[in-house]
């Protein structure tokens, strides 16, 4: 019925008549140093929704309504260059400039740098991914975001507060962020900097032309054979961050014969480890796209990229274990055979296939139609210690042991263990193993192999294994954008949106460590009610007691089908002091499970099809411009709309059950921002005010737990799943960016941005486990500060470029009132009630403030410099820039997280009053001095 609505809508569009374009400016576009063509350079009216992209040989034809107009400005943009505003007096019916010299933009070439650094989720869950903010921000000429986008990013810095997955990623048109959690995947196109130059960027709840938008901005990145400047470029990288080196090479063909356009690019990336200890990374990326332009009205391109990447990963780290190993310590890996063999890995490969068809329907309607195919895998590896002997499915009594934790820093592997408890501290074992941390520390592969191929008894069936726990994902979208040019100063833009994902998840055997075979239970699963242990224990009652050999499923095995679809509309309206805008969109999101395994503890829950669970998409947001002169003006967005929740929050635990978290909703999204803004040739400055209340939020948590309160002493520990839900969240603050042209070649900027994102209510709370699922009522979170970077923010810099083609500039940055992500449950009822469920004896309400007092990270200031040179040799082009951040090497805590292990007053405190804490907070620390140098040739 949408899709009928539409097709009615465009045929409409079609018959109008259209007012024609009665005289118009020619010209053409080059770069200033080589002097090579431009294309896909934007060209627009000032004042007017009128605007252009240059052809493959640069030039353009801008028409305008009526002869009359005797001077227009015209505003000349391209990533990667200087923004040009060009005053045009109109003599003629046909007014033709000379040729265009754009300068190359040197300072942004630091924002193609695609650093890559862990976000929270990252370390928190085995499925998180990259919230590569610089990337989503690397389009955008507003100082303000491209301090967000560079120096601020390396502390997990997050504009207004927001995470990835509340801004849009798209591909030609095409959204590319993922159902599962509603981020974009950056490792699907990393490395291919050179073709992701060209770059669209709507801020915030600002319209946007090719879809509905998210609250924290749009990107479209335009990956189109026809729209790269024709040439070759090559570089090479050399870096101490994620990877140690990069190679590229990027080629465009520009127009050939017959309308053809063709443009490719590979790279490598590698490092045995980057920044922290132990963290490989090895990364191949192919792009390639072909276009055909059939006629002036019709062109047919083809996109496809492959990026598969292996990386390491690193661990938060306890203060403890920051005091005896330093901050680039990560437990993960050790030597075997004398190389570094990293236990954690994620490995992803999903490559992406798109076709794109624009038709020009008039001149001023423009049709694009885009599917696109993603398929392929992420696995995430990790050592599974659940080996044991065969259980007997009589019911008699069998050993079920597993292997001991092999991580180095377990807790039980370090000093304060042995020193927990006063009067009877272990000093000896707490020198021993102090010692013997300090010298090793590192995962030992060797005890793993010995402890299987010693375990002669049970067939040397394994008791550790190395075990991926795998996506698979198959995903078709295809999407239909209309932009119609009703008149010069009234614009529409709509489309409609179609995705279907298959998502296949299971965990696979990859190495049996010098084992046979691996028994396929879960030896840490309680006996439930009228389920014996031993059935209690299996993965899978279809096949009880399986032997699992290197390469096979085993775990559990789950699938999940989702459908998406939306519809868009926007009236954008553009007079002489005022631009007008409003827009809605309209959608469903459906999810359903499919258990392929039977679990012995959810038998009736777990295998077979879910209930499906649907969400409404809606929303409507509007915004105006209201221009004082054509040096300032107001901009004032204002939004409500809701976010469907992804699949990783709407199933409690999908891996063992069906169970759908409780009255699962829809985020309701209400926001509102002003700025002004004041623009000259020297002096550029914008303040803006914003305000965003987010409720109705899910979040869904795994750990292991103790001190639960009325579940019997028997029970007052369980690993259990967290469902956090009603949590509505406040974001509010300031964002300031000015600079300053002080000379031709100097200027200098100031930034600012200072937040206070906060939990606005007490959400409610209930744990699910194998044994027990019991409400714990209201969380008192209110008021407490949201984890996810620094909430203020400074800088203070230069920038320094010489007509000689070098460049030179440095930031002074301090960050502040950065938070650690505290732990819902003890803000329960549960905190102050023992185990039989009455109240704690010994409780006292002051010292538990205390203990409940959320964490504050220092401040802190960081010290960031770059700079380049640039030479033209005849036709050619060389570049070298480098960046270094961190200068002063200052070590910062950039997140942590309280452990849940403490969820009630009495061993809380306990574990507080002690001199070294057993389970203290962990945090993850930022880099120290790194860098990053390129030099390139394009030719």
């Amino acid at each position: 019925m949408k899709i009928s609505i539409f097709w009615v809508f465009t045929f409409i569009f079609i018959n109008l008549n259209v007012n024609s374009q009665n005289s118009a400016i020619k010209g053409r576009l080059v770069d200033a140093i080589t002097d090579v063509p431009l294309p896909q350079v934007k060209i627009a009216i000032q004042g007017s929704f009128t605007e252009t992209l240059t052809e493959a040989d640069g030039t353009f034809s801008i028409g305008l309504e009526t002869i009359a107009i005797q001077e227009v400005i015209l505003i000349i943009s391209r990533t990667g260059y200087i923004t040009k505003r060009l005053p045009v007096k109109i003599t003629s019916e046909i007014k033709t400039l000379e040729k265009i010299l754009l300068q190359p933009d040197e300072f942004q070439e630091r924002s193609q740098q695609s650093t890559i650094t862990l976000s929270e989720s990252e370390i928190l869950s085995e499925e998180g991914e990259f919230d590569n903010i610089s990337g989503i921000l690397q389009s955008t000429r507003d100082v303000y975001l491209s301090a967000a986008a560079f120096d601020f990013s390396q502390t997990f810095f997050r504009v207004r507060g927001l995470g990835s997955e509340y801004g849009k990623l798209l591909i030609n048109g095409i959204e590319m962020n993922k159902l599962y959690d509603g981020r974009p995947q950056w490792s699907n196109w990393g490395g291919l900097n050179d073709v992701q130059r060209n770059q669209v960027l709507s801020n915030g709840i600002a319209p946007g032309e090719y879809s509905f938008g998210g609250l924290g901005g749009t990107t479209n990145i335009l990956m189109r054979a026809s729209k790269y400047q024709k040439g070759t470029r090559v570089s090479v990288a050399g870096s101490n961050r994620s990877y140690t080196g990069r190679l590229m090479a990027t080629y465009a063909s520009g127009e050939r014969g017959n309308g053809w356009f063709y443009a490719f690019s590979i790279a490598r990336r590698y490092a045995e480890e980057g920044y922290m200890d132990g963290t490989l990374y090895d990364s191949n990326s192919f792009f390639a796209s072909i276009e055909k332009k059939i006629d002036d009205e019709h062109s047919l391109n083809f996109s496809g990229f492959y990026t598969p990447v292996t990386r390491g990963k690193s661990s938060p780290l306890t203060q403890e274990v920051l005091d005896l190993k330093g901050r680039k310590y990560n437990p993960y890996w050790g030597y075997q055979e004398g190389e570094i063999r990293n236990s954690r890995l994620r490995e992803v490969e999903e490559p992406v296939l798109m076709i794109n068809h624009f038709w020009k329907v008039s001149s001023n309607i423009d049709l694009n139609t885009n599917i696109a195919y993603q398929f392929g895998e992420v696995a995430n590896s990790r050592i599974d210690y659940g080996g044991t002997t065969m259980v007997n499915l009589d019911g008699q009594e069998a050993y079920l042991g597993g292997g001991a934790n092999p991580d180095p820093s377990y807790y039980q592997k370090l000093p304060g263990y042995y020193l927990r408890y006063p009067g009877s501290e272990n000093y000896e074992a707490a020198f021993r193993v102090q010692k013997d941390f300090k010298i090793n520390g590192q995962l030992d592969w060797g005890q793993l192999y010995l402890a299987n191929t010693s375990n002669s008894e049970n067939g040397n069936n394994a008791i550790y294994a190395l075990a991926d726990d795998v996506n698979q994902d198959k995903q078709l979208t295809a999407n239909l954008i209309l932009d119609w040019k009703v008149r010069d100063n009234f614009k529409i833009n709509t489309g409609v949106r179609y995705t279907a994902l298959k998502s296949y998840n299971f965990a696979r055997i990859t190495d049996l460590f010098g084992g046979n075979s691996f028994l396929d239970i879960d030896v840490f699963a309680e006996e439930v009610a009228e389920n014996p242990l031993v059935l209690a224990k299996q993965s899978n009652l279809l096949n009880p007691n399986r032997l699992v050999e290197a390469g096979e499923k085993y775990k559990y095995d789950y699938d999940i089908s989702s459908n998406l679809s939306e519809a868009f509309i926007q009236t954008r309206y553009n007079f002489k002091r005022l631009e007008w805008s409003l827009t809605g969109k309209l959608g469903t999101v459906q999810y359903q499970r499919k258990g392929n395994y039977q679990n012995g503890i959810f038998s009736e829950t777990s295998l077979g099809k879910s209930d499906k669970v649907n969400f409404l998409d809606f929303g409507l947001k509007s915004g105006f411009i209201y221009k004082f002169s054509g040096r300032q003006n107001i901009e004032f967005n204002l939004g409500y709309f809701s976010k469907p929740p992804g699949f990783r929050n709407v199933f409690v635990n999908p891996r063992q059950n069906n169970e759908v978290v409780d009255n699962s909703r829809e985020e309701i999204i209400q926001t509102t921002d002003l700025s002004y803004r004041y623009r000259s040739s020297k002096f550029n400055v914008r303040l803006t005010g914003y305000l965003t209340r987010i409720n109705n939020a899910t979040e869904i948590s795994y750990y292991f737990t103790n001190g639960l309160g009325g579940l019997g002493a028997e029970n007052t520990a369980a690993f259990v799943q967290e469902v956090l839900t009603e949590i509505d969240k406040q974001l509010l603050g300031l964002e300031f960016g000015s600079e300053y042209q002080v000379t031709t070649t100097l200027k200098v900027k100031a930034v600012a941005s200072f937040g206070q994102f906060t939990y606005a209510n007490d959400p409610s709370l209930y744990l699910s486990s194998a044994s027990f699922s019991k409400d714990f009522g209201k969380s008192n979170l209110k008021d407490y500060y949201l984890a996810g970077g620094p909430q203020r923010a400074v800088l203070v810099g230069f920038e320094y470029r010489d007509p000689a083609y070098w460049w030179f500039g440095s930031t002074v940055n301090y960050f502040s009132h950065g938070f650690i992500d505290i732990n819902p449950l003890t803000r329960t009822s549960n905190f102050q009630t023992d185990y039989d469920g009455f109240p704690l004896l010994d409780y006292d309400s002051q010292i538990a403030q205390d203990l409940l007092k959320q964490e504050q990270f220092q401040s802190y200031f960081l010290v960031n410099m770059v700079g380049g040179k640039s030479w033209r040799i005849k036709d050619k082009y060389l570049g070298f820039f480098m960046s270094i951040n961190n200068l002063l090497d200052k070590e910062y805590k950039s997140g942590g997280f309280e452990q849940a292990r403490n969820s009630n007053y009495r061993i809380l405190k306990e574990d507080m009053d002690r001199e070294i804490l057993v389970f203290g907070n962990k945090y993850w620390l930022g880099y120290g001095t790194s860098f990053f140098a390129n030099l390139s040739f394009r030719f």
